[in-house]
């Protein structure tokens, strides 16, 4: 089974990507879905006691924690501290389930993967790319989306030139939604192919 780490700055089609694989039949498991996951579960009461007060009715308050966290390195790391063994933990048990099931391929969609360290971990890297003017657009029409928050975000993400130097596979997400179908269908094709040959 391959492991594929799906990765690309904010903006750039990720989440979009991610639903074109799973429609291929191609496992996928999202680094947010796991954390939406766990800070109504186990994260809860790790984060109620690092951070007073972001809990909510037994569940983490995403808006509370983040004014926690913001602009203070020391807390963010420590949330990072927390979240991202649990992360990994959950991400583990979904490719040992998948690899049981026999699936020839599966997709960790991870924001953070270079900068995470987390492309050690898997097969391939697929990134998502478009241009920087069509990606800022993308982002500002995002709901209380500023363009201080904006750069705030890429400050702490690796560059889409570099991403894209180190990726196995880029898939250009500037054009349509079937443009960038036949890229996955085309890079699903290759890998399932690869893998039969490879049995």
């Amino acid at each position: 089974m391959i492991v594929l780490g799906l990765t690309g700055s904010i903006g750039m089609g990720k989440s979009t990507a991610g639903k074109m694989f799973a429609e291929r039949g191609i496992p996928v498991t999202s680094a947010d879905e796991i954390v939406h996951a766990l800070y109504a579960g186990e994260a809860v009461p790790l984060i109620d006691e690092a951070f007073p007060g972001t809990v909510v009715d037994g569940v983490v308050d995403r808006g509370r924690l983040s004014e926690s966290v913001v602009g203070n390195e020391a807390a963010f790391q420590r949330l990072e501290a927390i979240v991202h063994p649990l992360v990994e933990k959950e991400r583990r048990g979904f490719v040992d389930r998948q690899r049981q099931a026999g699936k020839p391929a599966v997709v960790l969609d991870i924001p953070l993967l270079f900068e995470s360290g987390g492309e050690k971990s898997v097969d391939k890297v697929v990134v998502v790319s478009c241009s920087a003017e069509l990606q800022k657009e993308r982002v500002l029409r995002r709901p209380g989306m500023t363009e201080e928050k904006f750069e705030a975000i890429l400050a702490r993400q690796t560059p889409d030139s570099e991403k894209r130097a180190r990726a196995d596979y880029v898939i250009d997400t500037s054009g349509t939604f079937d443009e960038t179908r036949r890229q996955i269908d085309a890079l699903v094709d290759a890998i399932i192919e690869g893998d039969a040959g490879n049995a």
